[in-house]
């Protein structure tokens, strides 16, 4: 018995070196399996990534394109805006003549009523007309001399009007918005 014993001993060592060979064997593959699988995690999330950073391109240049376009629409509407007010003030520059006739026909003395009330009236309706499209009348006279709304051609000396004051207008200018269609021909006092 004692005999077997020593078989079942030695049996069971050989066993538990086998067993730990085997482990020591495995070792290394599990390692290299789990080093494997990590690998396999890292280019899984490295493409995440690298999705994410795609997306994250394309959502920047959706922005930008949006932003760029909202930009050209607002450029554009203000752009049309101006060519809109060019364009009135070049129709409303060349009436101008016109409504000068018509204010020296009112200055006119005339023995016909009726003549000179029609003439009052048309004068009206186009200075109505004109002030609907947004023309203002720039009548200088008595104001300090600006050289952005009137052109001084002539100058006089008096003494009951200040330095540079507009003495007397001899042709009325007009703007449209901010825009001078025709500058206010003057006479500058004191300058």
């Amino acid at each position: 018995m004692d005999k077997e014993l020593e078989k079942e001993a030695v049996t069971e060592e050989e066993l538990t070196e086998e067993t730990n060979e085997e482990n020591a064997e495995q070792a290394p593959e599990q390692e290299s399996t789990d080093s494997a699988e990590q690998e396999a995690e890292a280019p899984e999330e490295s493409a995440e990534e690298k999705l994410q950073k795609e997306l994250d391109e394309q959502k920047d240049k959706y922005l930008r394109l949006l932003a760029e376009y909202d930009n050209f629409r607002k450029r554009s509407a203000k752009e049309r805006l101006e060519l809109m007010e060019t364009a009135k003030g070049d129709a409303v520059s060349e009436i101008l003549p016109v409504l000068d006739n018509f204010e020296r026909a009112l200055g006119t003395e005339t023995q016909d009523e009726a003549y000179k009330s029609g003439v009052e009236m048309i004068f009206k309706q186009f200075g109505d007309a004109l002030s609907k499209l947004g023309v203002e009348v720039i009548d200088p006279t008595g104001q300090e001399f600006d050289p952005n709304i009137a052109n001084a051609v002539n100058q006089i000396e008096d003494e009951n009007l200040g330095e540079n004051v507009v003495a007397q207008t001899f042709q009325k200018g007009y703007k449209v918005g901010g825009r001078v269609i025709r500058y206010a021909m003057v006479v500058v006092a004191n300058p």
